[in-house]
């Protein structure tokens, strides 16, 4: 038999006289084809790409009728884009919906491996397919743009601003920060969201039923399908290539379990329902191992929780909690270190907030400790609760209006700061509550030199003793 008839043999490809306009010119860094979107040999993820802006999950605030996204897939307003956010949000998908829509070629550049020769190819290749006798336009892909240098930015603009390039720039930083000031004006800045444990759940299922992807030759286990959304951590691509090992586990047929999963994945399930015990039984031994001064146990269930998939947030705003109601002024740099860390939630997120919850949650295990605060507050709340809240004394009513002075509001009233200590001996509370203690700091960290303080402050204020 023929080598021809044992393989394939394709055709070879015509040689062209001249420049093409629709072939790149930057040795491999461009490109100008579809996205594989079948083939054995292809990843699930790229296999399961959205063909079409109705697969796009978990971006609804940007896709919504009328949305600019929208609008720009749907190949109206033609306009440049930075689209910013989390891995595994569909950049690169959307990039390529756009110029499928409005029927332009398309170009990628990565920012990690190109420069300004590769840039200035690519529009050259642009303006050729411009100038040919079927002028056709090109959407120009960059990955990674915040990586390029300002001179590599630069080389981009005049392409922009004349609209010899439609560009599409994928970040992972906020463009603000990493864009150059002329092509963010000439840009439309949007941000994608991290999908949510719903969206990560729609891929999986499309991925597990459909032709492109696995054809329902696999089934998904509840608890497999959970680990694989919580493993993703709001990444699709991530949730997709994990199901791709587990099936090819399984030997592509069968049902994939929960044990499956964690084989591949080399990660077990942490036994966590953020609905349900485990959920509040971890919180409470994460804040009981704070309170009793144990950082190692406490750092044990912060990493459950985290890995758990737990929300930061949520434990964040535990943190702060904890640091006024049982470290309080035994440590008045509890509280602004748990803020910080809670801060640091919102502006970085996870996985690099785990660093500043670890920090914050050693440093509130290792701090003296007080409840002094809450019991203040709460036995204050009880008394006036219960009726004890007589009048303000007259001394200390506003007297700023006309006519309070003659009703004998503020009359008699005593600056402190005219007083040389700045304390004076004075009435605050109403007549009911004379020396009624709220605050009684304990022995332990910076309450007990305040204590000696606050007994000082009460004798004076109240006027147990004359002042030396």
């Amino acid at each position: 038999m023929s080598e021809e008839g044992l393989f394939e043999v394709a055709a070879p490809e015509p040689v062209h006289e001249g420049p093409d306009p629709d072939r790149p010119v930057t040795r491999g860094v461009v490109e100008d084809r579809p996205a594989p979107t079948s083939g054995v040999g292809a990843p699930l993820a790229v296999r399961m790409r959205p063909a079409s802006i109705d697969e796009v999950v978990g971006q609804d605030h940007l896709l919504a009728p009328g949305a600019p996204l929208r609008r720009l897939v749907e190949g109206a307003a033609p306009a440049s884009v930075l689209l910013h956010g989390p891995p595994g949000t569909g950049k690169t998908t959307l990039a390529r919906l756009i110029s499928q829509a409005t029927g332009r070629a398309f170009e990628a550049l990565s920012a990690l491996n190109a420069g300004v020769k590769e840039v200035r190819g690519v529009i050259e290749v642009a303006r050729r397919r411009l100038a040919a006798s079927e002028p056709r336009r090109t959407v120009l892909f960059i990955d990674e743009i915040h990586r390029f240098s300002r001179t590599q930015q630069d080389a981009l603009l005049a392409a922009v601003e004349d609209r010899v390039v439609l560009l599409v720039g994928a970040t992972t930083e906020n463009p603000s920060f990493s864009v150059v000031a002329p092509l963010l004006s000439r840009s439309l800045v949007l941000g994608l969201h991290a999908l949510d444990d719903e969206a990560v759940g729609t891929l999986l299922d499309r991925a597990v039923a459909d032709p492109r992807g696995l054809g329902g030759s696999v089934t998904l286990h509840p608890d497999a399908r959970a680990h694989l959304v919580r493993l993703a951590a709001g990444d699709g691509r991530r949730s997709l290539t994990a199901l791709e090992a587990a099936a090819d586990a399984v030997g592509g047929r069968g049902e994939i379990t929960l044990a499956d999963v964690e084989r591949v994945v080399d990660e077990v399930a942490v036994r966590y329902d953020r609905a349900g015990d485990q959920h509040y039984d971890v919180i409470s031994a994460f804040i009981k191992s704070i309170r009793g001064s144990d950082p190692d146990a406490a750092l044990h269930y912060l990493a459950r929780m985290i890995v758990a998939g737990e929300d930061p947030r949520f434990i964040a705003r535990r943190l702060v909690v904890h640091a006024s109601e049982d470290i309080g002024l035994a440590d008045p740099t509890a509280l602004p270190a748990a803020v910080a860390a809670a801060q640091a939630v919102q502006l970085i997120g996870l996985p690099e907030a785990r660093i500043n919850l670890a920090q914050v949650t050693i440093h509130l295990a290792t701090a003296a400790k007080s409840n002094a605060v809450i019991t203040a507050i709460d036995e204050a709340m009880s008394d006036v609760r219960t009726g004890a809240a007589g009048p303000v004394p007259p001394h200390l009513r506003d007297g700023h209006y006309a006519g309070a002075q003659a009703m004998g509001n503020a009359v008699g009233y005593v600056y402190p700061h005219n007083d040389r200590a700045g304390v004076v001996a004075q009435q605050y509370p109403p007549d009911e509550l004379v020396g009624r203690d709220y605050y009684r700091p304990g022995g332990r960290g910076d309450e007990r030199e305040r204590a000696e303080r606050l007994a000082r402050l009460r004798e004076v204020v109240r006027g147990d003793r004359s002042r030396e």
